[in-house]
């Protein structure tokens, strides 16, 4: 297993990916868009989750494909920013086709980012403008870190940020991941500047540390943040052939991945959830096999991805809390 060529979720040939963001507010949106429709489905294994449209995602539901996934800072207000991505496609001609009527299908999670030192002071809900642009920005290629979704994340102890990672299966197939990270949880051991994903860090992605020679005793954690201020909420994708069904079960072991790079993850506080992706370009050669590999590579890429995130975030007026490069080495 190897990164693809850009070490991002859009390594999968057709995916896009967009970001819009405001220091003032310190938040922001990432959209993931396709060239055409694209199947998807969705698992959530955080307590205090905030959605829309991912009921139309299970496997016996009637909408087969959505046109973009948005992630959103903002809490319930960041719900709105899936209007301005809707806007957006409707003028492009997309959408779910009801008689000459189309509707364009747009699932969307939010994290809480309402108290992380950025103004809030706004009149007009800021996140449907946001969405737009975001949309309207996407490219094979995106900013990681304070960027995006990920500009007003924070973790237990650290800046979090926005983060992507891909690979590279032997048999040709790709899987990548997109992550919000704004836990409860930390993504670094203890004191140190070691991520937790750290066994399964390719190259040097981020920082190439490894893994302390000791750990810190087991401890209670400390809850820096209350009831519903947290969420990780993140994207797995990959070019394999897979109905919805296939794809939850992908977003399920993807959870995996998320349980590596996050100490705690899924607990009370945190509406963690995983979206899966196919674009269907390559049919699978043995399915069972197939599946096996691709869930273990969608927890690999995941915690890859969140460990980037963080690392990559960077400082801003106004921030409560440090980045990870400024931590001592």
């Amino acid at each position: 297993m190897k990164p693809g060529p850009l070490n991002l979720i859009t390594d999968i040939a057709g995916l896009r990916v967009g970001n819009a963001a405001d220091a003032r507010l310190k938040s922001g949106v990432t959209v993931l868009t396709a060239d055409r429709p694209f199947t998807a489905a969705v698992h959530v294994m955080g307590g205090a989750p905030g959605t829309r449209e991912t009921d139309l995602l299970a496997p016996d539901k009637l909408v087969a494909q959505v046109d973009a996934l948005v992630l959103s800072g903002g809490s319930g207000f960041g719900l709105a920013a899936c209007d301005g991505a809707m806007a957006g496609l409707r003028a492009a001609g997309r959408g779910f086709a009801v008689g000459s009527a189309r509707v364009p299908i747009v699932p969307g999670a939010i994290v809480f980012d309402l108290l992380n030192g950025g103004e809030k002071d706004w009149t007009d809900n800021p996140y449907p403008a946001l969405g737009r642009a975001a949309l309207d920005a996407a490219a094979a290629t995106f900013a990681l870190g304070t960027a995006g979704a990920g500009a007003g994340a924070t973790t237990g102890n650290l800046k979090g940020g926005l983060g992507s990672a891909s690979a590279v299966l032997s048999d040709g197939l790709t899987v990548g991941a997109l992550a919000v990270v704004n836990a409860v949880g930390r993504a670094t051991v203890g004191d140190s500047r070691r991520f937790w994903a750290a066994p399964w860090e390719l190259g040097d992605e981020f920082g190439g540390l490894g893994l302390p020679a000791s750990f810190p005793a087991a401890r209670e954690p400390a809850t820096a943040k209350r009831m519903g201020e947290a969420t990780t909420i993140a994207i797995v994708a990959t070019d394999a052939a897979l109905d919805k069904a296939a794809l939850q079960r992908l977003a399920i072991a993807a959870h995996d991945g998320m349980a590596r790079a996050l100490v705690p993850s899924h607990t009370p506080f945190d509406g963690d959830l995983v979206f899966a992706v196919s674009s269907g370009a390559r049919p699978l050669s043995d399915p069972a096999r197939d599946a096996f590999l691709l869930g273990h590579a969608a927890a690999s890429c995941l915690a890859r991805a969140i460990a980037r995130g963080v690392h990559a975030a960077v400082p801003a007026p106004g921030d409560r809390q440090p980045c990870w490069r400024d931590l001592r080495p």
